[in-house]
Parts: C-alpha cells; sequence; structure tokens
C-alpha cells in the first residue's frame, strides 16, 4: 500500500513517522512506497485556537488530493493537535484516514491503564485527548501548570527543537502527575518524542505517535 502522510505539523514529528516507518519496513524486508505533504505548524496551530474546523479541513483536502494525484491509497495526519477536525476530515477525505485517536485508544485498553496524565497543546489537555478514551481517566495538568505545558509544546513543535528548559517542564508536570495517582504519561503531542523516549524515562508512556505509525505500518503491510 502507498503510504500518504501529511507532514510539517511539526517537523520533528514529521522525521519521526518517517524513520519508524523506514525501519519497520526494512524489519519486515518489505519495499515501503509513500509520500509527504507539508502543511504549516503555525497555521495548524491558528486553526486549532480560533476551532476553526472548515479552515483546516480545506487545507487537509488540498494536501489530499496531492496525495491521490501521487498514487497513495491512504492519508495519515502526522498531528495529534490537528487531530481536533479529523471527524470532519474523514467525512470528505478521498483517502482512507489512518485515525490516531482510535487507534491510542485501542492500545490503552489492550495495556489495562485506568488512569493516564496528558501533556501536549490546550485542547488536547482541556477535552482530554478529544474525548476519545473511554477505558481509562485522562488527567491533565491544571492551572499555570497546563499553561506551561501547552507553550513549552507549541513552542517545541514550531522549531523542533527541544530545549532544557522546555523539557524541564515536561519532567516536572509529568512527576506531579504520576504523584496525583497517574501510572502512566500520554504524550498527547507529537513532537513530545523529542523530550522522551521509552528507553529512559523511568515511568510507563503511552507514545502516540508510535502507535499511529504503527498502525499505518500494519494496514500498509496487511
Amino acid at each position: 500500500m502507498h503510504i500518504g502522510l501529511i507532514g510539517g505539523i511539526g517537523p520533528a514529528a514529521t522525521d519521526f513517522y518517517y524513520r519508524r516507518l523506514i525501519s519497520t519496513f526494512a524489519s519486515r524486508k518489505a519495499p515501503l512506497d509513500l509520500t509527504i505533504v507539508h502543511a504549516d505548524t503555525p497555521t495548524l496551530l491558528g486553526h486549532l485556537a480560533s476551532n476553526d474546523v472548515t479552515a483546516q479541513v480545506a487545507i487537509y483536502m488540498m494536501l489530499a488530493k496531492r496525495l491521490v494525484a501521487a498514487g497513495a491509497e491512504c492519508v495519515v495526519v502526522t498531528s495529534i493537535a490537528g487531530h481536533f477536525c479529523i471527524e470532519a476530515f474523514k467525512a470528505v477525505s478521498p483517502l482512507p484516514v489512518v485515525d490516531m485517536i482510535a487507534e491510542v485508544g485501542q492500545a490503552i485498553a489492550q495495556r489495562g491503564f485506568g488512569r493516564i496524565g496528558l501533556l501536549g497543546t490546550r485542547t488536547v489537555m482541556e477535552t482530554r485527548f478529544y474525548g476519545g478514551v473511554s477505558t481509562a481517566t485522562i488527567v491533565p495538568p491544571e492551572g499555570p501548570e497546563l499553561d506551561d505545558v501547552h507553550h513549552a509544546y507549541v513552542t517545541m513543535a514550531s522549531s523542533g527543537v527541544v530545549t532544557d528548559e522546555q523539557r524541564a517542564v515536561f519532567n516536572a508536570v509529568s512527576q506531579k502527575l504520576l504523584d496525583q495517582g497517574a501510572q502512566a504519561i500520554m504524550l498527547g503531542g507529537t513532537d513530545l518524542v523529542l523530550a522522551f523516549n521509552d528507553s529512559d524515562t523511568p515511568f510507563p508512556l503511552i507514545d502516540c505517535a508510535a502507535i499511529h505509525a504503527d498502525a499505518v505500518a500494519r494496514l500498509a503491510l496487511a
């Protein structure tokens, strides 16, 4: 299957999806057929802040048509923030959409966590991952800490680089959520792969980008 990625939102997340798909297909000794089109991070964040579903879906439609012309057989939005309008996009997309929210919900159910802390953009945190998880309680940070995480995240996502200060914010808020009873931390922003790694993080992670990329690979290899 020819995979179509809507990338750029943000650049580090796009790189993560690309590398993970390359690695997965190489391990299966299977050829990877993939096209990436570019969406603009500041534009997406502006539409997210104003909840302008219509404008963002119009951008996705334009990009999806480019993917159709390139021969893609599915479309993947490589951004959790970008999923704020995913239901509206799925309704009109010319290609099947691999929905991250559904995939993450299934993965959480399989792992059996009951209470999960959440980091990401303001919208993702305030909506508790768009209300997409029914098998666990999703707990976002509160008050100034929610603002701190949002600001650190959108700055990091726009630049594609994590600073020591941003990393400190994510770690401190994660620890507080764990102290309050969270059993794992959900990386509710795809660019959080810059700040966290399964191999050296001392608490369980729900890595939404990894779950999504692996679901795309399973679909394409099936």
